[in-house]
C-alpha cells in the first residue's frame, strides 16, 4: 500500500480495519488500534473474531453494507462493513470496517431521531386533522394532502398528490382553486370553496415565500361548514330543551333539596315550598309557625339560600334557648365597660348578620322588654350596642319562627300586638307530621340512608316496621322521626329491623287509641274525670320532655304537675 493513501487512511477520525475472506485482519489505521488499546502490527493476520468476541461471524457475507453495534471491553462501537469483491465483482475477498465509540455518533443519532419525531409529528398532524392541509409548490403542483382529503372532495391523497391544482379545478375537484387565486395575487386568500361531493368548505390559502420574495409553497387550511346550518338548528333544539329540563329541575329541587334537607311527597307541603319560594326574593318579614319538630328551622334555612342572599350569612338563634338577661346582648352587642365583666367591645347577631338573614326561633319566648327594642330596629333598620351611642345601619332580613299561638299571647298580654303585626307580614303554617302521612315514606328513607352512611351499617325495615312508622302520630314530628331512626340503626342488632326493635320506642298505633276514654254506661263523675286526666297526663309526658313545658300547655303549677306524674307512674 502506497504511503500516501496509507497517510490517509490514518488521518481517519475513525477506526478502520481491512480483513480478507475469513476474517483475518490485513491492516488496521492508527486510529483503529488507539480506539482497541492495540498494537496493530501484532495482531495483522489474526482473526477479527477472536480479537472482538462479539463481531458476528456470519457477517463477512455477500450480501451487504450493514451498520451494527457491538461490545468490546465494556465499550460500544459502531461498525460500518463494506463487501470487498474482485475487480469482477463476483468473488468476496475481504471486508472493509469503519468504527467508532458510540459516544462519537451521539450527535448524530439524536439529530436522526429528532428528524424522524418531526417527520411522525407533521404526519400525524396531517393525517388526524379535521382540517384539510393541501400543500402545493409554486406551479401549483400538489406535493402534500391530508388523509381528510377523501372525506371533504371524494379523492384519496394519493390521487391527488403530483397533480396541478388547475386540472383539478377543471375537472370539478374544486372551485375555485384557492392556490391559483393565491399565486395569482401572491398574498393570502379566504373564502369559500364548492366541492364535487356538495360541501361547502372555508379555505384559508397562504403563501411561503424565500428571502427574494418568491414564492416557494402555498398552504390551504379548509374547513367543513356544510354543518354549520345543522348544528345551528340543533343547538337551538338542545336551547329548548334545556328550558324545558331547567324547568323540571327547579320543579324537582322544590321536591326535594338535598342541601336544605327538605325531603317531600304531600301537597300540604308542596303548598309550604312554593310559598317560601314566592317570598325568597323578597325582604317581606316572614313567622313560620308550627309545631316542635316540624323543621321551622330548615324553611327558614331554604328562604335563605333560594333569596338573592345566599352567598351571606344566615345566622340563627333560640330565643327560648337564651336566658333572658344574656339574650339583649347576643342580639344588640354591647360596649366595653357596658357593665361588669364586659372588657371589651361584642358585636352583636344583627351586625354579623348583615346583608343576611337573623332566624329568630321560638320568638315567643322573647321578654316584653326586648320586644319593644326589636320592634323599634325592625322599623327603623338600625339600632346601638348596649353601653353605646353610635347609631348602627344594617341591612339584614328577619325570618321568625314559634310554636305558640302568637295571637293568644297578645290577648294574655305575653306579647307585644304592634310587635305581632309587625312580624306577621307574610305566615308560613307548616302542617305537623301526623297531617301529611304521604312524607313520612319517603323521611324514613331518607334518614336511614343518612344514618347508615354515618355509622356504617346496612339497615333495613321490614315492611311491619314502616306500616307502623306511617300508622304513628308522630307528636314530636321530624325531628321524633330522626332521631328514632338513628337510634334503630344504632342498637338493633340485626340488619332487618322487625317490630320488636320498635317496642322502646313508640306505642303501636293500634294500641294508641284504646286508652282513649268512652263512656257506654253511667259511671261516676269523678271516676271519669280521673280517667280522662290519665290520659292526658300520658299523652303530655309523651309528647313533651320535661315537667315544666307539660305544665304550660296544661296551664297548671308546675309543682301540681310534678305531683301527678309520680302518682302515674306507681
Amino acid at each position: 500500500m502506497e504511503m500516501s493513501i496509507e497517510s490517509a487512511i490514518n488521518s481517519l477520525r475513525t477506526g478502520y480495519i481491512m480483513t480478507d475472506n475469513r476474517g483475518n485482519i490485513q491492516y488496521m489505521n492508527n486510529k483503529g488500534a488507539g480506539l482497541l488499546q492495540v498494537d496493530k502490527n501484532k495482531i495483522i493476520t489474526k482473526s477479527i473474531f477472536s480479537l472482538i468476541p462479539a463481531m458476528n461471524k456470519n457477517m463477512l457475507s455477500d450480501k451487504a453494507h450493514f451498520f451494527n453495534d457491538v461490545y468490546y471491553s465494556d465499550r460500544k462501537f459502531f461498525f460500518n462493513y463494506s463487501p470487498i469483491y474482485s475487480e469482477k465483482k463476483n468473488e468476496l475477498i475481504g471486508g472493509s470496517f469503519l468504527f467508532n465509540e458510540e459516544h462519537y455518533y451521539e450527535v448524530f443519532l439524536k439529530e436522526l431521531d429528532a428528524y424522524k419525531n418531526l417527520n411522525s409529528d407533521l404526519k400525524a398532524i396531517f393525517d388526524i386533522s379535521y382540517d384539510v392541509i393541501y400543500v402545493s409548490d409554486e406551479n401549483g403542483t400538489t406535493l402534500r394532502v391530508s388523509s381528510a382529503c377523501k372525506k371533504l372532495w371524494g379523492k384519496e391523497k394519493e390521487e391527488l398528490i403530483g397533480k396541478n391544482v388547475y386540472e383539478l379545478e377543471k375537472s370539478g375537484i374544486f372551485k375555485p382553486s384557492v392556490t391559483r387565486l393565491v399565486l395569482e395575487r401572491k398574498e393570502t386568500v379566504s373564502l369559500i370553496q364548492e366541492t364535487q361531493t356538495g360541501r361547502r368548505l372555508m379555505v384559508v390559502g397562504t403563501p411561503i415565500k424565500d428571502e427574494n420574495g418568491e414564492i416557494t409553497r402555498v398552504v390551504n387550511a379548509s374547513r367543513d361548514i356544510t354543518a354549520v346550518n345543522r348544528l345551528q338548528t340543533e343547538l337551538n333544539e338542545t336551547k329548548q330543551l334545556m328550558e324545558g329540563y331547567k324547568k323540571e329541575l327547579e320543579y324537582l329541587r322544590s321536591k326535594t333539596s338535598k342541601n336544605n334537607d327538605i325531603v317531600y311527597q304531600s301537597i300540604e307541603m308542596e303548598r309550604v315550598i312554593s310559598l317560601a319560594q314566592k317570598v325568597a326574593n323578597v325582604d317581606s318579614t316572614v313567622l313560620i309557625l308550627g309545631e316542635t319538630g316540624v323543621g321551622k328551622d330548615v324553611i327558614a334555612n331554604y328562604i335563605h339560600r333560594s333569596s338573592e342572599r345566599t352567598d351571606k350569612p344566615f345566622i340563627a338563634i333560640n330565643c327560648g334557648a337564651i336566658p333572658k338577661d344574656l339574650l339583649e346582648s347576643e342580639l344588640f352587642g354591647y360596649e366595653k365597660g357596658a357593665f361588669t365583666g364586659a372588657a371589651k367591645q361584642k358585636r352583636g347577631l344583627l351586625e354579623l348578620a348583615n346583608n343576611g338573614t337573623l332566624f329568630l326561633d321560638e320568638i315567643g319566648e322573647m321578654p316584653l322588654t326586648l320586644q319593644i327594642k326589636l320592634l323599634r330596629f325592625l322599623q327603623e333598620q338600625k339600632f346601638t350596642r348596649i353601653g353605646g351611642i353610635e347609631q348602627i345601619n344594617v341591612n339584614i332580613r328577619i325570618i321568625t319562627a314559634t310554636n305558640r299561638d302568637l295571637f293568644e299571647e297578645v290577648k294574655k298580654g305575653k306579647f307585644r300586638e304592634d310587635l305581632y303585626y309587625r312580624l306577621n307580614v307574610i305566615p308560613i303554617k307548616i302542617p305537623p307530621l301526623r297531617n301529611r302521612k304521604d312524607d313520612i315514606l319517603s323521611l324514613i328513607h331518607h334518614f336511614l340512608h343518612i344514618f347508615n352512611e354515618k355509622y356504617a351499617r346496612s339497615k333495613t325495615f321490614s315492611i311491619g316496621v314502616i306500616e307502623l312508622l306511617q300508622q304513628y302520630d308522630w307528636p314530636g314530628n321530624i325531628r321524633e322521626l330522626q332521631n328514632i331512626i338513628e337510634r334503630l340503626v344504632v342498637l338493633a342488632e340485626n340488619d332487618v329491623i322487625d317490630k320488636a326493635d320498635l317496642d322502646a320506642f313508640l306505642i303501636p298505633a293500634g294500641h294508641r287509641h284504646s286508652e282513649n276514654v268512652v263512656v257506654n254506661n253511667i259511671i261516676p263523675l269523678k271516676k271519669c274525670i280521673k280517667a280522662a286526666e290519665e290520659q292526658l297526663l300520658k299523652l303530655a309526658k309523651q309528647r313533651y320532655k320535661t315537667a315544666t313545658k307539660i305544665a304550660e300547655v296544661l296551664e297548671v303549677n308546675q309543682s301540681t304537675i310534678s305531683r301527678k306524674l309520680k302518682s302515674l307512674d306507681k
